[in-house]
């Protein structure tokens, strides 16, 4: 299972909606073809909904599945 990890679209420890809008569209998403994506829901920072609906939109093109949360307790939020 592959994990987007939302610490890494952090900008000095906040979620910058510009920036982060720009980080989304540079990933390769289709590097998440036909696999299952965990989307870490741990965070250092408060992580607002939009931002995991932003990258849900973006997974469910690719993905077989889209889980949340962490490995040991995923919950799948998508299937292809």
């Amino acid at each position: 299972m592959k994990t987007i990890i939302l610490d890494d679209f952090l900008s000095d420890g906040i979620l910058i909606e510009k920036k982060f809008r720009k980080k989304v569209a540079d990933i390769q998403w289709n590097e998440y073809q036909n696999d299952n994506v965990l989307i870490k829901g741990c965070s250092q920072a408060t992580i607002p909904t939009w931002a995991y609906l932003i990258i849900t939109a973006k997974l469910v093109k690719h993905a077989n599945n889209v889980y949340y949360g962490d490995i040991k307790s995923a919950v799948k939020i998508y299937k292809k």
